[in-house]
């Protein structure tokens, strides 16, 4: 079986796996494998938007369920969690739309959210769009990495073309942490 085929055939199942986990990376090589042709780029935001969206309701409903496990309570009375609790305490949509957005936040913040009073179907609103949103977001940061690639070095054969890509992804995201670690430190 060709990469070509498994991707094709499993591809937008393992984007709707792997991005609710390592969410960054899954949607930006989801954009590349779009941009080679592998995925439909609305396949692609549509598996990783359902699978983060999915995986957040899981540890929102978890923070719910065990609010006075020691577990979730370590998580809370540690640095993340306190992050987590005054960003949400000052404006709560705002942050619920946005904690996806803020790197290494995601997990403590859904469970986090879930052991306060807030409502599950107003979180599910907020999370499904937020979840929209971002996967389009890093989807087609993917896609115009694999574009710049082609532009820079022309069609190349996939075993060439996906380390470049792989290479483009993690330059971007360590791009992005760096920008928002300047922003969140006011330099």
């Amino acid at each position: 079986m060709s990469l070509e085929t498994l991707v094709s055939d499993y591809g937008t199942f393992g984007l709707f796996a792997g991005s609710g986990f390592e969410g960054e990376t899954v949607a930006m090589l989801g954009g590349v494998l779009a941009h080679r042709g592998l995925l439909d780029v609305w396949a692609a935001i549509l598996a990783v938007a359902a699978g983060s969206f999915l995986t957040d309701q899981i540890f929102f409903l978890a923070g719910r369920k065990f609010r006075n496990s020691p577990r979730v309570r370590r998580l809370q009375a540690g640095p993340a969690g306190a992050r987590v609790l005054r960003a949400f305490h000052r404006r709560r949509d705002l942050f619920v739309f946005g904690f996806r957005f803020a790197y290494g936040l995601r997990m403590a913040s859904a469970v986090t959210i879930g052991t306060t009073a807030y409502p599950w179907g107003r979180f599910a609103l907020l999370n499904a769009a937020a979840a929209l949103s971002w996967a389009a977001t890093f989807v087609a940061l993917g896609y115009l990495c694999g574009q710049a690639i082609e532009t820079l070095f022309g069609h190349l054969r996939a075993h060439i073309h996906y380390p470049l890509a792989i290479v483009a992804v993690g330059l971007c995201s360590l791009a992005l942490l760096w920008v928002m670690k300047r922003r969140r430190t006011g330099g």
